[in-house]
């Protein structure tokens, strides 16, 4: 009954349009009000403890990460490299847009800062191609699922402070995940080539440049992701310094390197990127409140309870959790689905046997497929 109130509010709020943050916190109120679980006055306490991780400062980072490659141009570089081989095949333009997007998630973490990146460079060339316009922007909105599941992940992130799991194994726990994501998407655009579905090759158009001169415009760019993994593998720096080092780099390369940023772009981008984290850091301040509403009316021990009573095993509770978050994943957003319902559930998975690092990579995996 605790948990029904608490998040039968919470959706009849968002039902009303009211805002993730805002029914979050409303949702505590009124759970703490219903049940008497304690005073208003410790909800402040509660949002300031919710943005107290010093973890929390590489999401920031990362954002300005993300804004930084699409101003950059680094995708422009990869693409070319990508094409000289790829262009001689039947649908080359959609295995290279799988190939940028696997190869700038290493650096931005975030599906829509890759998508911005990518899809503004493939989407018109494959329109001037001849590729179906509708299958474009499926491939363009797909691929970029690929880089909140690989290190460093966003996401990941998320989970990493919600749970208190270690950062550095999520991102490795994404790694086979993602690269069977791009494998997959690999597949379906080899049956369909084969089926005749995409345009023919165009080989001519993108093998006149030398190869060594189009990787040695790309390597800055292929080497950004390959720096920041190896980092978090060797344990070289913690996250934050990972996002601050890549923020560095990016914004290097685009200055100095390759001159695609102007000193007077700065301003607005560093602007956006402030905005963009505002929105995340609220969220998780009313996460703050939200913990507190579930940890003193012992919520997540009665889905516990509740789990057990229903005598679910471990690999009926993980089926479950996939739909579950596959499903949660089309209307709402990745971020606030995992610190609603994650800290409930993990328990849960914990008590089934359940690895927790197993468990966190795949509600991230499923969560960005419903993406």
């Amino acid at each position: 009954m605790d948990v029904l109130i608490l998040f039968g509010a919470l959706f009849a709020f968002m039902a009303l349009g009211l805002s993730v943050w805002i029914s979050m916190g409303a949702a505590a109120l009124v759970a703490l009000a219903v049940l008497g679980l304690g005073d208003a006055t410790d909800l402040p306490t509660a949002m300031a403890d919710g943005v107290g991780n010093f973890e929390l400062l590489a999401i920031p980072f990362f954002i300005l990460t993300g804004e930084l490659l699409n101003r950059a141009g680094l995708t422009d570089r990869m693409v070319a490299l990508l094409m000289y081989f790829l262009g001689r095949f039947r649908g080359g333009l959609a295995y290279a847009t799988v190939g940028a997007n696997v190869g700038i998630s290493g650096v931005s973490g975030s599906a829509p800062a890759d998508a911005a990146a990518v899809s503004s460079v493939m989407l018109p060339a494959m329109r001037k191609e001849g590729y179906e316009p509708s299958y474009a922007a499926a491939i363009n909105a797909s691929a970029p699922v690929i880089g909140p599941v690989s290190p460093p992940s966003i996401p990941m992130i998320f989970v990493a402070l919600v749970t208190h799991l270690s950062v550095g194994k999520l991102f490795l726990g994404g790694v086979v995940p993602a690269l069977l994501l791009a494998a997959s998407m690999v597949v379906v655009i080899l049956w369909q080539g084969r089926r005749g579905k995409l345009p023919d090759a165009r080989p001519d158009t993108y093998t006149a440049a030398s190869p060594l001169l189009l990787l040695g415009r790309a390597l800055p760019a292929l080497l950004a992701p390959l720096f920041l993994v190896l980092g978090i593998i060797t344990g070289f720096a913690t996250v934050t310094e990972i996002s601050i080092l890549a923020a560095t780099y990016v914004l290097f390369l685009g200055l100095v390197v390759y001159r695609t940023i102007t000193p007077a772009d700065l301003f607005p981008l560093f602007r956006t990127s402030a905005v963009n984290s505002a929105t995340i850091m609220v969220l998780f301040a009313v996460v703050g409140t939200f913990s507190y509403v579930l940890t003193v009316g012992g919520l997540s021990e009665n889905v516990t309870r509740l789990v057990g009573a229903l005598d679910v095993g471990p690999v009926a509770f993980l089926l479950l959790a996939m739909v579950f978050f596959l499903v949660v994943g089309m209307p709402m957003d990745a971020v606030p689905a995992i610190l609603i319902f994650l800290p409930i559930l993990l328990p849960v998975a914990e008590g089934l046997g359940i690895d927790p690092i197993h468990f966190g990579v795949i509600v991230v995996v499923n969560l960005m497929t419903g993406c």
